[in-house]
């Protein structure tokens, strides 16, 4: 269980040219720089992820609007995409590592009324591709090649290997 959930406010829009994960990486590390500048009570391991939905090359969104969950919605339609989560930990002491897990995800056809359904329960608004994998938008999953729990947005394993590989034991609190 953390200790603190601090939001960053960083400027999250990809760079001209700039690939998915690579921007994935670059925006878990810079979330991370700007938690481990707030002051701190005692040293602190600092936590940081950032999930992206690509189609090929192209770097979906954080739907914001409703127009914005139909337009990825239609675009995924019958296709596959990739989900790409960077996680990047800054133990005490400053250390910083960074990695990041990709899934594939292969939707099947979507019809205009599912979508239409989908976009009016407002469910994919806020989210990375414009859909959540843990709510309705699981129906619209054909197949799916890597870990669930990155597609939700932290991949665990991973998670718990940078906590453990950092000197992070963790805490029995029953």
């Amino acid at each position: 269980m953390p200790d603190a959930v601090v939001a960053t406010e960083i400027d999250e829009a990809p760079k001209k040219g700039e690939l998915p994960r690579p921007h994935a990486l670059r925006l878990a590390e810079e979330k991370a720089r700007a938690a481990a500048e707030r002051p701190q009570d005692s040293p602190a391991y600092i936590l940081s992820a950032d999930t992206v939905v690509a189609c090929g090359r192209r770097i979906l969104p954080k739907a914001q609007t409703a127009d914005e969950v139909r337009r990825c919605l239609e675009l995924l339609s019958g296709r596959r995409h990739q989900v790409i989560t960077a996680v990047t930990l800054i133990a005490p002491g400053g250390r910083m590592v960074t990695k990041s897990a990709m899934t594939r995800v292969s939707f099947r056809r979507l019809a205009a009324a599912e979508i239409k359904s989908y976009v009016a329960g407002g469910e994919g608004v806020g989210k990375a591709g414009g859909y959540a994998i843990q709510g309705r938008a699981e129906s619209f999953v054909k197949e799916i090649s890597g870990t669930w729990s990155n597609v939700v947005g932290l991949p665990l394993a991973l998670t718990v290997g940078l906590l453990g590989g950092m000197g992070w034991r963790g805490t029995n609190d029953g």
